[in-house]
């Protein structure tokens, strides 16, 4: 008399993401605050960040608005990534320039496609 034996396959466990993209490589938020915080120790120049509200889902974060000068004010429309800030606490989040109401650098002709600067004719 043989006895059968049923196995179920193992259940995958679903990965887990601390990111509040929710496995976004970008997405589009709008501005609640532009402000300048101080970075942390031997740095001193302040830095330029927004306060920022995911559209999709109502998550608030932090962002860099990296180069120099932009335009942004209280509900422009910019789009985030994943960067972590070294030298600013709790700052882990990027804003892409050249995209919405974040315009490109002007007058930029090194490293042009990390601030949304055409090639120059």
């Amino acid at each position: 008399m043989s006895t059968f034996y049923i196995f179920r396959a193992r259940k995958q466990t679903k990965q887990k993401t601390k990111s509040k993209l929710q496995n976004n490589p970008q997405k589009r938020a709008v501005c609640l605050r532009v402000l300048t915080i101080p970075p942390k120790k031997p740095n001193s120049a302040n830095r330029r960040i927004i306060k920022t509200k995911i559209l999709h889902f109502k998550t608030k974060l932090t962002a860099k608005i990296t180069g120099e000068s932009h335009s942004l004010q209280q509900h422009s429309t910019v789009l985030i990534q994943g960067a972590r800030v070294r030298d600013l606490i709790g700052v882990s989040y990027s804003a892409i320039r050249g995209k919405y109401d974040l315009s490109g650098v002007s007058g930029r002709k090194t490293s042009r496609s990390r601030y949304g600067v055409k090639q120059l004719k």
